[in-house]
């Protein structure tokens, strides 16, 4: 089906109460099966402020795999247009948002996209860093200001990963740039993506998107694993979706150049702590990853 055809199909089952087969998700997936019913947890939640910020993201890191941040330093305006212009963008036709569809000749990820076969989700890749990476066919030019909106958000995002790099580095006992380094430092792919998950009739049995670790080196998202050798865990998490309105989220991958070689960080490796995951290309390793091939 026709990226046009299945959102078609998509805004009018929307409007009905029975969800097609396809998105139902197998019994141990699904959310009124395996949603904890108990307390909230409580995510960690770390104070860029703090004089023990290190310590906070080493263990919310190491233990948990995420944290909240706070004190982060991003303008609560500069978050608030990010999110406008891109519920603005998915206000727009079903024409015009296809306008900016992805390539189908091309493995590039860029662009507008449904894939609701996979999971009740509309979404939008936008590379945003470095500059070499960026592809701005795929840009909105409507909202008109998306473009000066996106690229603030990436200027101020930019100094929050530098900091997490750092912190990330200094809490496993190595030198301050050492892990920018390693994932690319100046050619880290900073990946942006845009979340859209229509109203859904039945959202006790589908999922906006099914378990999974992300295979980037860190994710920055707006309401990893193999350099630290598993000291830092990549955190499985899933999208669920609501009867009642739409959500959004956006995501910010940080990526590795594809040829640059990633693997256990050697300074991590000893005797007593040896490599657990093989060095390869980051583009090979992602390959194998969305295609569920073995390390």
């Amino acid at each position: 089906m026709g990226e046009e055809k299945l959102q078609t199909h998509v805004a009018s089952i929307c409007n009905d109460e029975e969800l097609p087969p396809e998105f139902i998700r197998p019994e141990n997936e699904q959310p009124r099966f395996t949603t904890f019913q108990g307390a909230p947890a409580e995510v960690p939640v770390v104070d860029f402020a703090s004089e023990n910020v290190v310590q906070s993201v080493y263990e919310a890191s190491s233990k948990w795999g995420l944290f909240q941040i706070v004190n982060h330093s991003i303008p609560v305006e500069v978050i608030e247009n990010l999110q406008r212009v891109g519920r603005q963008f998915f206000e727009l036709s079903n024409e015009e948002k296809v306008s900016y569809g992805k390539d189908p000749d091309s493995n590039n990820i860029d662009g507008y996209g449904t894939k609701l076969r996979n999971g009740w989700v509309d979404h939008l890749f936008n590379k945003i860093s470095p500059p070499s990476a960026v592809d701005y066919r795929f840009w909105p030019k409507n909202p008109p200001d998306y473009r000066e909106v996106t690229e603030e958000y990436g200027k101020h995002l930019h100094e929050v990963v530098e900091k997490l790099l750092r912190w990330l580095s200094e809490g496993l006992g190595m030198a301050a740039e050492e892990l920018k380094t390693a994932v690319g430092g100046e050619e880290l792919v900073y990946n942006m993506k845009i979340n859209y998950y229509p109203r859904c009739p039945r959202p006790e049995v589908a999922l906006g998107v099914p378990a999974h670790t992300d295979l980037c080196a860190l994710t920055v998202l707006v309401p990893n694993e193999i350099l630290s050798n598993g000291k830092y865990k990549a955190v499985l998490h899933r999208s669920v979706v609501n009867k009642e309105k739409t959500r959004m989220s956006w995501p910010v991958f940080m990526e590795p150049p594809p040829n640059l070689e990633i693997g256990p960080l050697p300074t991590l490796l000893n005797e007593e702590n040896p490599p657990k995951f093989k060095t390869k290309k980051f583009g090979d390793y992602a390959y194998c990853k969305l295609n569920k091939i073995p390390q």
